[in-house]
């Protein structure tokens, strides 16, 4: 399988395009589109397909999604970009209350395939406003699949099938990576929702985790290999539907599992996943959990004070070397 290297957001641009050749009723909107959104993962499209299918928006998230999920009802396949994740809370009587009950109101007759595209977590002195990662909200609403790459192709491969998925999709992409160059798979590549992978194997404990913190938990990864500890990396990818299979898999394998993820702690998606795998494996004396968010405050905008409250390279190796030492 050839590849190519590029950008995350080089990647997603790939994969708008395959959609948007395949499917004529695949549509783009948002606020500043037309010439190429936030980090230009929307470029040149408004020259390749025109205006009645990449569609600039009034400042109005409420209205993008409400427009979004008539649309799709009526037979479009809509991708709207909320900007940045915080954005989407000034329509989520849209996305809570429509988009996602849709399907079931309906009894089935009608379906929503919108995605929402957001980008989230940390950039580096971004504020409190512009910072945040929440996806544990959207994870706690029926009806809505949620998808976090943590490189380029599967970011190409997720976004494609979150576009043909039927139910809508928060489709979240991390700010620091959308730049970040890596190597990507070749033509009309898709990676199914709810498939997990192993980034990299391991036997002595398993970092669960999905974004940016993969990479993250890879560099970790690397410099507790020089102390003796092999660490078994798990990418979620997608967390609703969750591949809770892997995951298992891996914590049956090492015997100690920590979640990890930008997002707060208390009430992050990593008690979720922790709890799930406690139901699952039933020898519970051979199961060790832990979990590593950050910590509940406001995303500073001091580049000090951010580092301090959201996890990353520097916290992941002193956690695992505090879990072996205990």
């Amino acid at each position: 399988m050839s590849s190519r290297r590029m950008t995350f957001g080089q990647a997603t641009l790939e994969a708008m395009q395959f959609a948007m050749d395949e499917d004529p009723n695949v549509v783009v909107v948002g606020e500043d589109i037309s010439w190429g959104g936030n980090f230009g993962q929307f470029r040149g499209l408004i020259d390749r397909y025109g205006p009645t299918r990449v569609v600039d928006m009034p400042i109005s998230e409420s209205l993008i999604v409400a427009m979004s999920v008539g649309a799709s009802v009526a037979g479009l396949r809509v991708v709207a970009s909320m900007s940045f994740v915080e954005f989407t809370l000034g329509a989520m009587d849209e996305i809570v209350n429509q988009a996602a009950k849709f399907r079931y109101m309906f009894g089935g007759q009608a379906s929503v395939p919108i995605v929402l595209r957001a980008s989230d977590g940390i950039r580096g002195s971004s504020g409190a406003q512009h910072s945040s990662s929440l996806e544990g909200i959207f994870c706690n609403i029926p009806g809505i699949k949620v998808v976090a790459p943590s490189n380029g192709s599967d970011a190409k491969g997720l976004l494609r099938a979150a576009i043909a998925d039927p139910d809508p999709v928060v489709y979240l992409e991390h700010k620091k990576i959308t730049g970040q160059r890596g190597e990507v798979v070749d033509g009309n590549h898709v990676v199914p929702l709810g498939s997990a992978t192993v980034a990299r194997a391991g036997t002595d404990i398993s970092i669960v985790t999905y974004s940016n913190m993969v990479n993250h938990a890879l560099e970790a990864a690397a410099v507790l290999a020089e102390e003796g500890v092999s660490v078994e990396v798990v990418d979620l990818r997608s967390l609703v539907p969750l591949d809770i299979e892997t995951v298992v898999a891996s914590a049956m394998k090492t015997g100690v599992v920590l979640a990890a993820h930008e997002s707060w702690t208390v009430g992050g998606f990593g008690a979720e996943l922790l709890a799930q795998v406690r139901e699952l494996v039933h020898d519970q004396s051979q199961l060790r959990t832990y979990r590593l968010g950050a910590r509940s405050a406001p995303i500073p905008f001091s580049p000090a004070l951010e580092s301090a409250i959201v996890p990353g390279t520097t916290d992941l190796v002193p956690e695992v070397r505090r879990i072996f030492a205990s």
